[in-house]
């Protein structure tokens, strides 16, 4: 397809009213998702919820193989296929759903910019612990991320996608770094979250952006899993503001979903 009858067929999508049956796809919930994928998956629950938008939650043991774009989530709205929560953001906004048009360009910048830095940090430093750190890798990467496949594929699958993030550590400078490093990379991440969020409900204004779905997904998923050692959610729950913070969105808009998991 073309890109002039691409755009045609998204201008068409944004006129068509958000469905019912609009459904997000991730990798199977108690058995198989990862860290990661997990937070990126709750983000895009958060924004839509925030956005007031329904979503249903599908889970498939191939769904990183049946996404566009080979990541999670996906969102499957009408004839529409999109994943991650940038173009899912952007699709959005086209429907005429927007969390952040009530900020000037001075705050859009910066809220952009608290987003490159917890894609940057946080996403990382959850990869790395993933498929870099022996002792996760060894109980708990390969077995859940193999799990839905038999023997020998859950080996092969789980190797091959070890290699691919290693050598995207390497590409980005991670490859040398020792966990106590990356701990400490993530200690400083959450504390410009928090000196930004300070005693604020949200990171701008009395609204939630983008921005607050993204770090809650990331951080409610860190404070809730269980790894291998508890060093990761330390870092998180030395500042206390971000503790109140996902509290708050857990409690606004998965009262049901998550029944209080950090009460």
């Amino acid at each position: 397809m073309s890109l002039v009858a691409e755009a045609f067929v998204s201008q068409i999508a944004a006129t068509e009213p958000w469905p019912e049956n609009a459904t997000l796809y991730q990798q199977l919930r108690g058995e198989q998702i990862l860290l990661s994928d997990n937070a990126a998956s709750l983000a895009v629950q958060a924004f839509l919820q925030m956005c007031n938008l329904p979503i249903r939650v599908e889970c498939r043991a191939n769904a990183e193989y049946m996404s566009p774009s080979g990541k999670v989530p996906f969102i499957h709205v009408g004839n529409q296929v999109v994943s991650e929560l940038g173009p899912i953001v952007q699709f959005v906004k086209a429907k005429g759903h927007s969390l952040s048009d009530g900020l000037d360009e001075v705050q859009k910048a910066e809220m952009k910019a608290y987003m490159e830095l917890v894609n940057n940090m946080l996403l990382t430093a959850e990869l790395y612990l993933q498929w870099c750190d022996e002792a996760t890798v060894g109980e708990i990467t390969h077995a859940r991320y193999g799990s839905p496949y038999p023997w020998p594929l859950n080996h092969i699958l789980a190797y091959q996608k070890q290699w691919e993030v290693k050598r995207k550590m390497k590409a980005i400078g991670w490859g040398n770094k020792t966990l106590d490093q990356v701990l400490e990379d993530v200690d400083q991440c959450c504390q410009a979250l928090s000196q930004r969020l300070g005693t604020q409900h949200y990171f701008f204004n009395k609204q939630p952006t983008e921005l607050d779905a993204l770090v809650f997904g990331h951080l409610y998923t860190i404070l809730t899993t269980q790894l291998t050692s508890d060093e990761l959610s330390e870092k998180v729950k030395n500042y206390s503001n971000l503790l109140a913070f996902c509290r708050r969105i857990e409690q606004c808009y998965f009262e049901d979903q998550c029944k209080g998991r950090l009460s």
